[in-house]
Formats: structure tokens, sequence, C-alpha cells
């Protein structure tokens, strides 16, 4: 239970990374990213990868500039234009829907603009989910001048998209439904230089 918990990915560059556990019984039509990030960098990292073996990009939630992130589903993406962060913590969601092909970002607890992402597309289940790396190959491939430094909490995966009242609940820390990676229930393990500490402020 990695709750009031961070995980401080320490080094920049870093090689180190953190590898998730999540039980997947189906290819995914549906789904909901939701994490807290904690960080001074300005050039590009990674946040949330999840690659499979067919497609490096299945999932990822990368941020390439501090004005920016983009959320790709299956390879493509799309792109959120988001203000300069005032050394905070942020917490972001993405939701997508293969059904409509709707993409949706929110923002400390606001949504942004939806956008079409992958009408129709499946999302692969064998896969390899890190914090802190971009995949450019199944488990590997990473550019340290991709990498993540800084922490890392509340770290969610549901294979559903939640409702505007449970993104907004995620983003309170409120009860929110079972997850397929759930913050106090993580399989983790940690790879390199990553150090799970108290949370210092909420």
């Amino acid at each position: 239970d990695l709750y009031r918990k961070v995980f401080v990915f320490r080094k920049d560059p870093s090689d180190a990374y953190v590898l998730l556990r999540a039980k997947l019984e189906r290819p995914l039509q549906n789904f909901t990213v939701c994490l807290r990030s904690y960080t001074d960098l300005t050039r590009p990292y990674s946040l949330f990868s999840y690659a499979t073996k067919a497609q490096d990009n299945e999932i990822l939630l990368f941020k390439p500039k501090p004005s920016e992130y983009r959320f790709y589903v299956g390879g493509k993406f799309v792109i959120f234009r988001v203000p300069e962060g005032h050394g905070d913590w942020e917490h972001i969601c993405a939701s997508w829907e293969s059904a409509t092909g709707i993409a949706e970002f929110w923002l400390n607890g606001k949504p942004w603009p939806r956008k079409g992402l992958q009408r129709g597309y499946t999302v692969g289940v064998e896969a390899a989910i890190l914090l802190g790396q971009e995949q450019d190959a199944f488990g590997g491939g990473f550019d340290v001048y991709n990498s993540f430094s800084g922490e890392l909490a509340d770290v969610y995966l549901w294979d559903v998209g939640l409702s505007p009242d449970k993104m907004r609940a995620a983003y309170q820390s409120l009860r929110l439904p079972p997850a397929v990676l759930a913050w106090k229930s993580l399989s983790y393990e940690v790879k390199g230089d990553v150090v799970v500490k108290p949370r210092l402020r909420e």
C-alpha cells in the first residue's frame, strides 16, 4: 500500500524505472490512466509507458515541453496544450474509448477539450508497463533524455472510461472504483535509483 507515499526518481538523466504488474484479462476497448507528478524538468520526459511486442507506444503519457502533454494510443498521439506549471504537483488523467475514438485529458481535476484518436483500435494485453522511461522496444530501448526525474504518486489504470465525477475524485484522492493498477495495492518492481518515501505535503 503506497498511500501517502511517492516514488522519488533521484537522478537526472536516469536509467531507472518502476515496472508495474497489471492483471489484464482481455484487450482494452476503453481505459483511463491517472497519476500525479512533481518535477522541475523542462526537457522531454515520459510518465507512463505501456508497450506490447507489436507496438511500443501502445499507451504513452509524455511531456515534450512544459506547455504540452502528448497522449498516445497505438502509436498515434494527440497534443493537449497546458499552462506551464508553477512548481507544484500536477495531476493528470487520460481516458480513451475505442467506439468513438474520443480521448479525454484532465489536468488538476479540470477537463481539456476532447480530441479524436484511433477510433476502432484495440489496445493489446501482453504489456510491459513502466513509470519513468519511454520504451522504444518491449521493456527497453530507453533514451535517458526522455527519462523522468522527480516524484510520482497516485498511479491508476482502469479498463473503463471514468465518469467526470470519478475523474474529480481521482484528483481529490477520494474513493475510487476497483482498478487494474491501483496505488493502494500496487504490484511493482523498482529498477535502478528510485526510492519510496512519504509524501511531503498534501
